[in-house]
Protein backbone atom coordinates (compact mmCIF):
# COMPACT_ATOMS: atom_id res chain seq x y z
CA UNK A 1 0.00 0.00 0.00
CA UNK A 2 2.63 2.03 0.77
CA UNK A 3 4.17 2.18 -3.18
CA UNK A 4 0.47 2.74 -4.01
CA UNK A 5 0.69 6.29 -1.68
CA UNK A 6 3.89 7.08 -3.51
CA UNK A 7 2.93 6.60 -6.71
CA UNK A 8 -0.01 8.21 -6.43
CA UNK A 9 1.83 11.24 -4.31
CA UNK A 10 4.57 11.51 -7.58
CA UNK A 11 1.72 11.31 -10.59
CA UNK A 12 -0.20 14.21 -8.40
CA UNK A 13 3.12 15.90 -7.67
CA UNK A 14 3.90 16.21 -11.40
CA UNK A 15 0.19 16.87 -12.25
CA UNK A 16 0.49 20.25 -10.20
CA UNK A 17 3.86 20.63 -11.67
CA UNK A 18 2.70 20.99 -15.16
CA UNK A 19 -0.22 23.08 -13.81
CA UNK A 20 2.31 25.72 -12.51
CA UNK A 21 3.87 26.35 -16.09
CA UNK A 22 6.39 23.19 -15.41
CA UNK A 23 9.02 25.56 -13.77
CA UNK A 24 11.20 23.71 -12.35
CA UNK A 25 12.95 24.28 -8.53
CA UNK A 26 9.52 23.96 -6.68
CA UNK A 27 9.56 19.82 -6.71
CA UNK A 28 9.47 20.11 -2.28
CA UNK A 29 6.57 22.02 -2.09
CA UNK A 30 4.95 20.10 -5.31
CA UNK A 31 5.09 16.85 -3.55
CA UNK A 32 4.07 18.05 -0.05
CA UNK A 33 1.17 19.55 -1.57
CA UNK A 34 0.55 16.58 -3.58
CA UNK A 35 1.24 14.56 -0.20
CA UNK A 36 -1.60 16.45 1.47
CA UNK A 37 -4.28 16.37 -1.25
CA UNK A 38 -3.75 12.38 -1.37
CA UNK A 39 -3.74 12.15 2.16
CA UNK A 40 -7.18 14.38 2.50
CA UNK A 41 -8.76 12.15 -0.08
CA UNK A 42 -8.00 9.12 1.49
CA UNK A 43 -9.79 10.49 4.74
CA UNK A 44 -13.08 11.56 2.62
CA UNK A 45 -15.66 8.97 3.52
CA UNK A 46 -16.73 6.74 0.25
CA UNK A 47 -19.90 8.73 -0.32
CA UNK A 48 -20.79 12.20 -0.33
CA UNK A 49 -23.57 10.94 2.34
CA UNK A 50 -21.71 9.95 4.30
CA UNK A 51 -20.38 13.02 5.07
CA UNK A 52 -23.23 15.45 4.93
CA UNK A 53 -25.19 15.83 8.06
CA UNK A 54 -28.02 13.94 8.71
CA UNK A 55 -30.43 16.56 8.63
CA UNK A 56 -29.73 17.12 4.56
CA UNK A 57 -28.26 20.13 5.48
CA UNK A 58 -24.73 21.32 4.93
CA UNK A 59 -23.42 24.12 7.03
CA UNK A 60 -21.46 26.27 4.85
CA UNK A 61 -18.38 26.46 7.36
CA UNK A 62 -17.94 22.91 6.39
CA UNK A 63 -14.98 22.09 3.95
CA UNK A 64 -14.95 18.60 4.23
CA UNK A 65 -18.47 18.95 2.48
CA UNK A 66 -17.97 21.47 0.08
CA UNK A 67 -14.48 19.44 -0.94
CA UNK A 68 -16.75 16.55 -0.95
CA UNK A 69 -19.54 18.31 -3.10
CA UNK A 70 -16.68 19.88 -5.54
CA UNK A 71 -15.34 16.04 -6.27
CA UNK A 72 -18.93 14.39 -6.64
CA UNK A 73 -20.18 16.75 -8.81
CA UNK A 74 -16.98 18.24 -11.02
CA UNK A 75 -17.37 21.99 -9.62
CA UNK A 76 -14.24 23.74 -7.92
CA UNK A 77 -14.27 24.03 -4.27
CA UNK A 78 -15.00 27.69 -4.91
CA UNK A 79 -17.85 27.04 -6.83
CA UNK A 80 -18.99 24.42 -4.67
CA UNK A 81 -18.80 27.00 -1.51
CA UNK A 82 -20.70 29.65 -3.18
CA UNK A 83 -23.48 27.54 -4.27
CA UNK A 84 -23.98 26.19 -0.20
CA UNK A 85 -23.64 29.96 0.36
CA UNK A 86 -26.10 31.57 -2.29
CA UNK A 87 -28.36 28.37 -1.72
CA UNK A 88 -28.56 27.75 1.88
CA UNK A 89 -28.29 24.44 3.47
CA UNK A 90 -30.51 22.08 1.45
CA UNK A 91 -28.19 19.41 0.06
CA UNK A 92 -30.65 17.96 -2.60
CA UNK A 93 -30.85 21.82 -4.35
CA UNK A 94 -27.03 22.47 -4.13
CA UNK A 95 -26.21 18.97 -5.35
CA UNK A 96 -28.69 19.80 -8.44
CA UNK A 97 -27.44 23.09 -9.15
CA UNK A 98 -23.94 21.92 -9.40
CA UNK A 99 -24.57 19.42 -11.47
CA UNK A 100 -26.00 21.64 -13.87
CA UNK A 101 -22.74 24.16 -13.87
CA UNK A 102 -21.15 21.02 -15.08
CA UNK A 103 -23.55 19.94 -17.40
CA UNK A 104 -23.34 23.65 -18.94
CA UNK A 105 -19.40 23.75 -19.15
CA UNK A 106 -18.98 20.71 -21.08
CA UNK A 107 -21.44 21.86 -23.53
Amino acid sequence: MGDDRHDKIQERAHQIWQREGGMHGDHERHWHQAEAEIDREAALPLTADDALPETGEIASSDVLTVEVLAMRTGVSGDEAQELIDRLGGDRAAIEQAARSLEARRRL
